[in-house]
């Protein structure tokens, strides 16, 4: 009991020196007396602090949009965008994954998040899960990762097991990597080929990573899925061409995009939607050149779905 009880003191001690070393981790010398100020104050506090979020996520975009490049290279090969994380960060993950098929009609499995101890982490935390290196390599293999997919762990610490052990097996097949953290030098941003570091600097609450590193990995995760649904022909102008219309605000939606990009009537667009069977993209197309869907929809497909190519 004694050997079990010091081994756990051994490893507890070597955490808490690593924690000592993470600017997320550090106390902020303006929030000291949040525990004693008013509501608005306590608000302001925050949102003093959250200020600082978009401008440390700049410092980034270099290393963002180099894996940003990289996951369009993989989509053009049929891979995938594959997020791991555990806890908030695993959540984001997911949060971000099944927000693509609906806004850019990809499959489901286009991009995936993988949440430390599985669904049922994403209701509540599952003890010990994001401790375990083999959970992370294990639910790789069960997605059966290839080497044309892009991996990218995500951890405000940048020292979870479950994420680093993932992007070492990611390696091994020979997958591009990229890693999301909030403090420099982290382990996975050794380990990764992109290291997107957003230095947000100690959290208005210490230690509450949910907070300004959550939301600088939020703002991470939605440049890389826009950027690579862009650079994918997913876009045109700014707006969104490939909606998936599945309810009456998105069908209200294409609508909308069909007529911004057309400048076109309601009742043209209408029309051009209903010969398109709902895709905004190819009614698009139909009006600004004429074309049946037939053809329009052959002009795309040489065109490898850009819009822009296509109408030229």
């Amino acid at each position: 009991m004694t050997m079990a009880k010091d081994a756990n003191l051994h490893k507890e001690a070597t955490i808490l020196a690593q924690l000592e070393t993470m600017v997320s981790e550090g106390r902020n010398p303006d929030t000291l007396d949040i525990d004693i100020i008013s509501t608005e104050q306590v608000l302001n506090k925050i949102n003093n602090e959250d200020q600082k979020v978009a401008l440390a996520v700049k410092e980034a975009i270099p290393a963002i949009a180099q894996t940003v490049d990289a996951i369009v290279e993989a989509f053009r090969k049929d891979g995938r965008l594959i997020y791991i994380g555990a806890g908030t960060s695993g959540r984001l993950g997911i949060l971000d994954a099944v927000e693509c098929p609906p806004t850019y009609s990809v499959p489901d499995d286009m991009v995936i998040g993988l949440i430390a101890g599985g669904d049922r982490a994403i209701y509540k935390a599952v003890e010990g899960a994001e401790d375990s290196e083999e959970l992370g390599v294990e639910d790789l293999k069960k997605i059966e990762l290839t080497s044309n997919d892009v991996v990218v762990g995500i951890a405000a610490s940048g020292r979870t097991p479950y994420v680093a052990a993932g992007l070492e097996y990611a390696k091994t097949l020979g997958c591009k990597t990229g890693s999301v953290t909030c403090n420099p030098g982290a382990l996975i941003s050794e380990i990764a080929d992109y290291a997107m570091c957003a230095v947000v600097g100690p959290e208005a609450v210490t230690g509450s990573t949910r907070m300004k590193s959550g939301t600088a990995q939020k703002l991470i995760l939605n440049m890389l899925t826009t950027a690579s649904m862009v650079r994918s022909g997913k876009v045109y102008q700014n707006l969104m061409v490939d909606v998936n219309a599945s309810n009456e605000k998105l069908y209200a939606r294409a609508s909308r995009i069909v007529m911004q990009a057309t400048q076109c009537t309601h009742e043209q667009a209408k029309t051009a939607l209903e010969a398109s069977d709902y895709n905004a993209k190819l009614a698009i197309l139909m009006i600004l050149t004429g074309k049946d869907a037939k053809d329009g929809q052959v002009l795309l497909s040489q065109n490898k779905g850009f819009l822009r190519g296509s109408i030229d």
